[in-house]
């Protein structure tokens, strides 16, 4: 069936890896290589990220479930000062293949977030304007912090198709992290895992047709 929309995650596509600050992070606090990610990785339905980024709980709640979670491991993480590390830089390329695709085809994006505290948002100025360029080209803004679903529950990838009007044979969704895109894939989506973005954007101007570049 032919390609009608791509999904796009947000965090690590379109923007850097908060995984880099993390390990910046850990190496300047003398913390295990890989410790943030584990500690969200460790039931990983139910502590305190995600309920975060579904909303259950706020910022402030957040704080002491994290340094909870980190306790829990041996090490003392201030929560608080985790989810300053999220703020990445938008990638031109990736902003310039949003753009392209949108001209063409339905694009949307499906994105684990959470509603910051302060009303001001992870990013400062110059950066808030570069990320509401890309967002304006979406046709759908799926958060996981309005809908209280978030990636990998498969019913968030039936509600991006319900919002875009198609089947998941029909979609190409692109992510950082395999655990988000395997639900998809089993659900029908083709799929392209982000590491590198020029490998990326290869993969999806093979599925898509057309230069994104």
């Amino acid at each position: 069936m032919t390609i009608r929309a791509v999904l796009w995650d947000f965090g690590g596509v379109v923007t850097t890896s908060p995984f880099e600050a993390f390990i910046a992070f850990e190496r300047e606090r003398g913390l295990p290589e890989g410790l943030i990610r584990q500690i969200n990785a460790t039931n990983p339905h139910e502590n305190a990220w995600a309920q975060l980024e579904r909303s259950d709980v706020d910022v402030v709640g957040f704080g002491p479930l994290f340094a909870a979670e980190a306790a829990a491991l041996g090490h003392d993480v201030d929560g608080a000062e985790v989810l300053g590390l999220l703020s990445g830089r938008v990638r031109p390329e990736m902003a310039e293949a949003v753009g392209r695709c949108a001209e063409r085809l339905i694009c949307a994006c499906l994105t684990n977030n959470f509603v910051s505290g302060d009303g001001v948002g992870l990013y400062d100025p110059e950066r808030a304007a570069e990320v509401k360029a890309v967002q304006a080209h979406f046709h759908q803004i799926i958060e996981s912090s309005k809908i209280g679903l978030r990636k990998p529950d498969p019913r968030v990838y039936e509600l991006a198709c319900e919002k875009m009007g198609v089947e998941p044979s029909e979609v190409v969704f692109l992510d950082d992290l395999g655990i988000n895109l395997k639900p998809a894939r089993e659900l029908g989506m083709t799929t392209i895992k982000v590491v590198e973005p020029a490998a990326a954007l290869a993969e999806l101007e093979a599925v898509v047709g057309f230069a994104l570049g």
